[in-house]
């Protein structure tokens, strides 16, 4: 069995007498690829915010592997600089000489085809361009493990199939990759696993194959048809 990269324990997340997250409990191990799927308000968002210690739980606990990790918003923060600062500089800010920053940003925007793009202000890239600038920070760090959420929502497709390509390729080379998404085809081409929370509740968690392909609650089943609930 994979080490636990998260273990959650009965954790409840509440805004004032709203739930957003009840009595979830979850191990993910190494190198997985999940999926967080449902609808608006299900609670995908404030999961992946409490895997990356950005929300603070109500009730249970959150174990995290020393492991470094990174996350992706749908709307991606850009500094007003050049492409290639905008990765540098998280670099010498964790230690690293400048000279040093510059060339290992320069390798992760050519990882990620933005090598033309270096010298360019980042906030007057593509939004898929700049959905691939965050990507190429998180590859310069070296993370461990990448939570994004919604991704692509925002992007046109061959926007889209770039960041989902960067994806794949993270996954195959061993990152743990934890993601909230609507788009069901890019769910079936990236995850191995599934979870559909409801109401801030887990309600599924299957294999990827075995939640397309087997039988869901009435919740999922309409979720995977595109009903509306």
């Amino acid at each position: 069995m994979s080490p636990s990269v998260f273990e959650l324990h009965q954790v409840d997340v509440r805004f004032g007498s709203a739930w957003a997250l009840r009595d979830c409990t979850l191990r993910i191990a190494a190198g997985e690829a999940v999926a967080l799927v449902g609808g608006n308000g299900s609670g995908k968002s404030t999961l992946l915010r409490c895997l990356h210690g950005l929300q603070n739980v109500s009730a249970g606990r959150i174990e995290r592997a020393p492991l470094k990790q990174a996350m992706v918003f749908q709307r991606p923060f850009v500094l007003r600089s050049s492409a290639l600062s905008n990765v540098a500089l998280g670099l010498w800010l964790r230690g690293m000489p400048w000279r040093q920053a510059l060339e290992r940003a320069g390798a992760a925007l050519e990882r990620v085809g933005l090598a033309e793009q270096a010298r360019s202000n980042a906030r007057t890239l593509s939004g898929g361009q700049q959905q691939r600038l965050v990507l190429a920070r998180a590859w310069a760090l070296q993370v461990q493990v990448l939570l994004l959420d919604e991704p692509t929502a925002s992007l046109d497709p061959a926007a889209k199939r770039e960041v989902e390509q960067l994806m794949a390729q993270f996954s195959a080379a061993g990152m743990t990759l934890i993601f909230a998404s609507h788009n069901l085809g890019q769910v079936k081409r990236l995850a191995d696993r599934v979870l559909y929370l409801e109401d801030g509740r887990l309600q599924v968690d299957l294999p990827a194959d075995h939640f397309f392909g087997g039988p869901l609650p009435p919740g999922a089943a309409a979720f995977v048809k595109g009903e509306l609930i």
